[in-house]
């Protein structure tokens, strides 16, 4: 056994906060979890990214192959030229099929909605960025003939690419074997959550091992209590141990068996408390799971002035991008608006941002004047009477947020980050909802990793379950979790997910 006062982490195999990248072909990483700047990503779409990427590039080549004479195609070859045209066509290809949330959509959706997601990426988002670049750095263009040449070619090798490789690499097989030490009323809990919305997981739970007299789960997922720890592991290919028990004190009855879980861990099996497997697995901070000794001491929650400067600075190199491609939006949205209601067109509205200070948003006005007449601030919801045509529709293309560009550009948000709420509904959810407070810790954004992971709602219920992506936006928020909330964005706005 341990002595009395030593202590171990139950953080499970990670590579660091801020870990390099490391990928090794096994059943294990493709389904394990690289940790990236305090965010997951699953190992299996970073394989298949960069082989696309690749496969991006050498489109470039062929399709210079295709449309060169032989002595120019001979010229550019040799001097090498193509390869900077080429990256930057992979890179902005990439990031369109992130936007439109291709990587996820075969688990969710299937085959078809994959290949249309990417059909719309190439053709729609990746010509249009194209064509600013071309407008502003004419040296970087592929030509029109190359261009589409490069786009048919690399979007057929991916989707076939994509093919093949979810059907050599069968998800359902490669999933993490899971064993719960714990099936009492967390286990429970953890069970239900991991199964709310269908998801497909990049874990899979073939039992629990109870703690003692807890009992609460599903009889056919009981295990006896092993023998031997290290031959049960083996026995069953388990490639994690997550310790969810109800009861976590040492000694008779529901006492965890620290050595035998030390033994695990140290013959290379993660072990990992339930809080951390819940983030890693959902993407969100499990708020009947939280408690405030785990804030203090896990891996996040921490402030770094550098982190804050890069997101500062991509913060306004975002904002002058957009006001320069978005104002004529912006001018016809307020013409539309004046000739439907009149003015005003812009509408102020005091919001809770960082550590708790107001600050007044700004939004374009899509709802009749007066809306709350009585002063009395009124959740929005679906179908909201007090909406008009007009606003309807800036809402559902999210124009009406444009104006809070001025509210990034003044440091009272980010372009990421929780969504600010009033004081009214801070106060009032304050009271009922643990921990709502913690969202504030960083700065509001315009849009948020809630937004992209859950439906839009009016509720203290939906409002518990956007605090906890907002919480494990807090606790991990980096320049590439940013990144990848703003380029996943696109979908939701295409596609007009949760609009209220």
């Amino acid at each position: 056994m341990l002595p009395s006062g030593r202590q171990f982490s139950s953080g499970g195999l990670y590579f660091g906060s801020n870990s390099t990248l490391l990928i090794a072909v096994t059943k294990d990483h493709l389904v394990a979890h690289t940790r990236i700047f305090n965010h997951y990503l699953h190992s299996s779409y970073i394989i298949l990214g960069v082989l696309e990427f690749a496969v991006l590039v050498l489109g470039v080549y062929l399709a210079f192959y295709i449309a060169l004479p032989a002595d120019q195609f001979s010229l550019i070859s040799v001097e090498g030229t193509w390869i900077t045209r080429a990256l930057v066509f992979a890179f902005i290809m990439h990031s369109a099929t992130l936007g439109m949330g291709v990587y996820q959509s075969f688990l969710r959706e299937g085959f078809t909605s994959m290949v249309l997601r990417t059909v719309v990426a190439y053709c729609l988002l990746g010509c249009l960025v194209y064509t600013v670049l071309h407008l502003t750095f004419d040296t970087l263009y592929l030509g029109d003939t190359t261009l589409l040449l490069a786009i048919v070619v690399s979007m057929l090798a991916i989707v076939v690419l994509r093919w093949c490789f979810f059907k050599a690499v069968d998800v359902s097989q490669l999933r993490r074997r899971v064993v719960f030490y714990g099936a009492g009323v967390k286990a429970v809990n953890l069970l239900a959550v991991l199964t709310q919305g269908g998801k497909q997981l990049g874990s899979e739970v073939i039992g629990c091992v109870p703690a003692g007299d807890e009992c609460n789960v599903d009889k056919g997922l009981i295990i006896a209590p092993p023998g031997n720890w290290l031959d049960f592991i083996r026995d069953q290919n388990v490639s994690e141990i997550v310790v969810v028990a109800d009861e976590r004190r040492r000694g008779e009855g529901g006492g965890l068996p620290l050595s035998d879980l030390l033994d695990c861990k140290l013959a290379g099996t993660s072990v990992i408390d339930a809080i951390n497997f819940c983030e890693r697995e959902t993407g969100k901070v499990e708020l009947d799971l939280l408690n405030p000794g785990w804030m203090l001491f896990s891996d996040g929650f921490r402030f770094s002035q550098a982190r804050d400067i890069a997101k500062r600075i991509f913060d306004l190199l975002v904002c002058f991008v957009l006001l320069l491609l978005a104002w004529p939006l912006m001018i016809l949205t307020m013409l539309a608006i004046v000739v439907e209601t009149g003015r005003p067109v812009i509408y102020k509205q005091v919001r809770v941002g960082l550590n708790g200070r107001t600050f007044e948003v700004l939004k374009f006005r899509s709802m009749v004047k007066n809306a709350e007449k009585d002063g009395k601030a009124v959740w929005a919801q679906q179908n909201d009477s007090r909406v008009t045509p007009v606003g309807n529709f800036i809402r559902n293309t999210r124009l009406d947020e444009l104006p809070q560009l001025w509210n990034v550009l003044k440091g009272d948000m980010s372009f990421v980050g929780p969504r600010p709420e009033r004081p009214e509904f801070v106060d009032e959810l304050a009271k009922t909802i643990p921990y709502y407070q913690e969202r504030h810790r960083v700065k509001p954004g315009l849009m948020g990793w809630a937004q992209l992971n859950y439906a839009y709602g009016a509720s203290e219920e939906d409002a518990a379950q956007k605090l906890r992506y907002d919480l494990y936006y807090t606790k991990n928020h980096s320049l590439l979790l940013d990144i990848l909330t703003a380029l996943q964005t696109v979908e939701v706005i295409l596609l007009g997910k949760g609009v209220r």
